[in-house]
């Protein structure tokens, strides 16, 4: 027993609203044609949508550049707006998501909580607008209120919502702004500026129909260190994708590291940071197979990045001992590692869309541990989308997760209580106990309830919140609802 336990910018709207706005529930429809001529339908959802995100692992079918032609709102057509906008390469929306959540039994505090945000996304295909052809810019942006249920839980290891915070307290906190270009008819794109690296490495759409964010869009504690965050928070840099094959990719990636709390500052915009000398370098490859005569489909992704930054050892001073107790200057390693493996796979199909189905998900994540508090975090779970009970547009899944903390971390709080010093918060927050491992079971299902508006229940179990004994396992239940305008 371990541990004694028994883009195009077309791409990013689906990766974002994927990550950003959790489950937007959206009429069936279709993305618009690439240059590859080819045309997908797309399931209920803007994380349906991220399969068509060429170059993360996805679902597409051959290197595609998609747009959201034909993208549904809840107020139509914005009296011809959108048809205008969209027949000069200029993809808009603005999307509204609201969370709520409380614990009915466990946890620190019995608490609930609302919790939003406002999220406003422009694509500009510049082939259409200018002729340009192969690039694309993109700006994306969010607005939020509310808090997190987890502090409240006494559960800083994962968090149950995907939306909480103020991002910022400012009008449009920046989430992402760059650009792709595309060459050898999308075989080849280079994305620069600022992008947030977990919503390209280690992302996985489907796993974002879940509520509990650890997996969404990419995983903890990857998206969680300096040199791999994902929304809200972006980093400078670049990411070069390859299609050798149209059912095989590799990405590479690299991007400058802030040494402060928020890459970008608490709004998001201030991208010329001090202490920006060094870098994180991401890889990825990964293989998107179909089985079967009813095409199957398949999303296979292993991959790795390493941050040259100094980090502090979470338990060691200079000799090796418990800093604490010497009080000698901390011991800071050269560099942090984590690694991955994903997958997604169809297991049966339910219509034409390419997440019409029952979809098999999971994957293992791993950290380098004497520095990050979380070493590793394994998952699996199932999702039904166009469902055979006669709701095409709705959703249904089940999910487990475990999460190991690290032996360093675990170290430092036995120093600490042994010392009767108070526990130091790590990178995920307050910590209540020597923690060694947390488990989460989670079970969903979405409602469609008109065009492009999506009402979802929610319940979590978690075991052992904050990967401690010290609170009662927690019981939560909650729910979400969303629109896209």
């Amino acid at each position: 027993m371990k541990n004694g336990r028994p883009m195009q910018w077309g791409r990013l709207i689906g990766l974002f609203c994927c990550t950003v706005l959790s489950f937007v529930g959206l009429d069936r429809t279709a993305l618009a044609q690439s240059e590859t001529s080819q045309t997908l339908a797309t399931p209920d959802s803007y994380k349906s949508r991220a399969f068509a995100m060429e170059g993360m692992g996805s679902f597409a079918v051959g290197p595609l550049v998609p747009t959201l032609y034909g993208n549904p709102h809840l107020f139509g057509d914005w009296g011809g707006v959108q048809p205008w906008l969209t027949k000069h390469g200029m993809y808009f929306n603005v999307s509204l998501n609201e969370e709520y959540m409380g614990n009915v039994t466990g946890g620190r505090t019995r608490d609930n909580v609302l919790a939003g945000q406002v999220a406003g996304e422009l694509d500009i295909d510049w082939q259409q607008l200018a002729g340009v052809k192969g690039l694309w810019t993109h700006l994306l942006v969010v607005n939020g209120h509310g808090r997190s249920l987890s502090h409240t839980l006494g559960d800083s290891v994962t968090n149950p919502e995907q939306i909480y915070g103020a991002r910022g307290n400012v009008v449009a906190h920046l989430v992402s702004m760059y650009m792709d270009k595309s060459f050898l008819n999308d075989r080849i794109i280079l994305s620069l500026g600022d992008i947030p690296t977990g919503s390209f490495f280690a992302f996985d759409y489907v796993a974002c129909s879940f509520m509990n964010v650890s997996v969404c869009s990419n995983f903890a504690p990857g998206k969680y260190m300096p040199g791999g965050r994902d929304w809200p928070s972006g980093n400078l840099g670049g990411v070069l994708r390859l299609r050798p094959t149209e059912q095989t990719y590799i990405m590479g990636g690299v991007f400058a590291v802030s040494p402060h709390s928020y890459n970008g500052g608490i709004s998001g915009w201030a991208l010329a940071q001090s202490g920006l000398g060094k870098v994180s370098s991401q890889i990825e490859i990964g293989w998107m197979p179909s089985f079967g005569k009813n095409k199957l489909r398949g999303n296979y992704k292993i991959g790795a990045w390493y941050d040259n930054s100094r980090y502090p050892n979470l338990y060691e001073d200079i000799n090796g001992n418990s800093f604490q107790q010497t009080g000698l200057a901390r011991r800071y390693q050269a560099g942090v590692s984590t690694a991955w493996f994903m997958f997604d796979q169809m297991l049966v199909r339910n219509g034409p869309g390419v997440t019409d189905g029952l979809i098999a998900i999971g994957g293992a994540g791993y950290s380098q541990g004497n520095v990050v508090a979380m070493r590793d975090h394994e998952w699996v779970g199932l999702v039904e989308t166009g469902t055979p009970w006669h709701r095409k547009s709705d959703q249904i899944g089940v999910m487990f997760q475990h999460m190991d903390m690290s032996r360093t971390v675990a170290l430092q709080q036995e120093s600490s209580l042994s010392l009767g010093l108070p526990f130091i918060s790590n990178q995920w927050g307050p910590v209540y106990g020597v923690q060694n491992w947390e488990n989460v079971y989670e079970a969903f299902y979405s409602l469609h309830l008109m065009r492009a508006t999506t009402l979802q229940a929610d319940f979590q179990y978690l075991q052992r919140p904050g990967a401690t004994t010290t609170f009662k396992d927690a019981a939560i239940i909650g729910g979400q609802f969303t629109t896209n305008f």
